[in-house]
């Protein structure tokens, strides 16, 4: 099975991430564009157990929109009724191409936070991040799949 695959079912639910392999298959996907994310992305996470994860859950993380390179939504959440707002308690963010294991892509980079979050293909409208966030002590890996209609 690719790596692409692979990420593809822990995403779908079809499979359990074993300890660590989130991060190696992280480190073997290809990078992104930052120009190639343009629109609304729903999110999800592979740890529904991490600290970061219950916070998303507990704020109905719908997932991330990004306008362009300089204006990014990166927490759009659900209302009770399922409207989707953009939630400002963490500020907005930009995109910039920037080197982590020794691979250059897309990062989202907090405004007013130190946390980026990078990126990685999973396929053209699927990718996987990994939040990097200062004094945290794990990494938060999590999923994006572009809304429909929003190509």
């Amino acid at each position: 099975m690719s790596t692409e695959d692979r990420a593809l079912a822990l995403v779908l639910g079809e499979a359990r991430p074993d300890p660590g392999e989130l991060a190696t298959l992280f480190r073997a996907l290809p990078p992104v564009e930052p120009g190639g994310l343009t629109g609304l992305w729903r999110g999800g996470v592979f740890d529904p157990e991490d600290r970061m994860a219950r916070l998303l859950t507990r704020l109905r993380w719908y997932g991330k929109r990004f306008t362009d390179p300089e204006n990014v939504d990166p927490l759009v959440c659900r209302t009770d009724d399922g409207a989707l707002y953009t939630y400002d308690g963490m500020g907005s963010a930009r995109l910039r191409e920037v080197v982590r294991d020794g691979v250059a892509s897309a990062a989202m980079i907090y405004d007013g936070r130190p946390i980026i979050d990078h990126f990685r293909r999973i396929s053209g409208d699927v990718l996987m991040g990994a939040m990097d966030a200062k004094g945290e002590a794990s990494t938060l890996y999590f999923h994006l799949t572009r809304d429909p209609g929003e190509r």
